[in-house]
């Protein structure tokens, strides 16, 4: 059975111009994303056609600035744009949130050289990013990333390693990749921009997931690639302060993403429920199951409302890290509550591919382990509240 389009999200938007944008990605999503979303994805295939298509409409970098191809359009106003696609098919929706993490660095941290070279193909040039920070040694503890850099004579760098969970690993047009060029911990990584058909680079087989079939994840390797220091983004010794100030944004669009998913979910269970008659009225009616509809709606709306905070916070200015690791925390437990419960309330058909809910659950559960786990969300929090342990 095709996926039901979404409904409709009553959303305060703060200018015509983001509702008019919000109305064409709901276009292009119930046009052409969602209607070939399951079928795309039990054959694990890549949507590159989508993404160009975001990218000719200018949804390939909202939140970057119009002067280099991007949209300038504030936090508030991108994540919503995301939870819209995530809703239509989270392949889409997770992919143009680690597009805008890859192009993070560039925009935020390049020179003006670099952003002039570089972004307007990133922003609106049809290219596809991938962020590299994990390892096969070194998920949470990213600070201990093997990956080196070497600076040789000429000026160029040569850069040894293999990157793990790389999502568009293998089809990226470019990588921005976290190196080692220093002493060991935080302070001995740098930043680089690689094109993705440089020499020596290359991607293994995409792993074998749950779900999100159709988004690569696979390992990067490096062998030597040479890349000249004019792809060095920001100082030596400044990549891993790159790195987190790009996941605190990256983890905000992690948590729009669930809330997408979680929205479908809950429109599919009310659909089904209002639908299915059982002992002479329909399921909707029992007690037992509006209860768990109203549950799931209110968890849903609490998600949004915690994103949203603390996109305007990023708006403003004013720290938010607390914040959003708490709205990645919230909203991808969230989404695997309210998508389990999608499963339940379709009974049997919901454990069939025949209904789109059992996807929905088998994709969520990977955002409760990207960009930071959730028992890392605990720990971040923790230190914002309470300290650094050990003191």
């Amino acid at each position: 059975m095709p996926d039901r389009a979404p409904q409709p999200v009553d959303r305060q938007l703060p200018t015509d111009e983001a509702r008019d944008l919000i109305s064409l990605v709901r276009d292009i999503a119930q046009r052409e994303i969602a209607p070939n979303a399951a079928e795309e994805e039990d054959a694990g295939r890549f949507p590159r056609e989508v993404f160009t298509l975001l990218s000719d409409s200018g949804l390939l970098g909202l939140p970057y600035d119009t002067q280099f191809g991007g949209g300038e359009q504030p936090y508030e106003v991108y994540l919503q744009v995301l939870e819209e696609l995530a809703a239509a098919r989270l392949t889409v929706g997770l992919g143009v949130s680690v597009h805008t993490l890859a192009s993070y660095a560039t925009a935020a941290y390049g020179t003006k050289e670099q952003q002039a070279e570089y972004l307007p193909a990133m922003l609106g040039g049809g290219l596809l990013g991938a962020y590299c920070l994990s390892e096969p040694a070194s998920g949470s503890d990213a600070a201990s990333l093997r990956t080196k850099a070497v600076r040789e004579s000429g000026g160029d760098w040569v850069i040894t390693g293999t990157k793990a969970w790389i999502t568009h690993g293998g089809i990226a047009d470019f990588y921005t990749v976290m190196a080692r060029t220093g002493e060991d911990g935080p302070r001995g990584i740098t930043a680089f921009l690689v094109p993705g058909d440089a020499e020596g680079l290359s991607a293994a087989v995409p792993e074998k997931k749950m779900g999100l079939k159709g988004s690569p994840t696979a390992q990067v390797h490096l062998d030597g690639v040479r890349v000249p220091d004019a792809r060095r983004l920001g100082d030596e010794g400044q990549g891993f302060t790159i790195a987190l100030s790009a996941l605190e944004s990256g983890r905000l669009g992690i948590a729009a993403c669930a809330i997408g998913v979680a929205q479908a979910a809950l429109d599919e269970a009310v659909s089904y429920a209002v639908e299915r008659r059982q002992f002479g009225k329909p399921i909707a009616d029992f007690q037992g199951l509006r209860f768990m509809l109203a549950d799931m709606a209110t968890q849903i709306e609490a998600g949004r409302a915690l994103y949203l905070t603390a996109a305007r916070l990023r708006d403003a200015g004013l720290p938010f890290a607390k914040q959003a690791a708490m709205a990645k925390l919230h909203c991808t437990d969230t989404a695997m509550r309210v998508t389990t419960d999608a499963v339940q309330v379709l009974g049997g058909y919901g454990y069939t591919a025949d209904f789109p809910a059992e996807r929905y659950m088998r994709e969520t559960k990977v955002l409760q382990i990207v960009e930071g786990t959730n028992q890392i969300q605990r720990m971040v929090i923790a230190r914002h509240l309470a300290g650094p342990e050990g003191r």
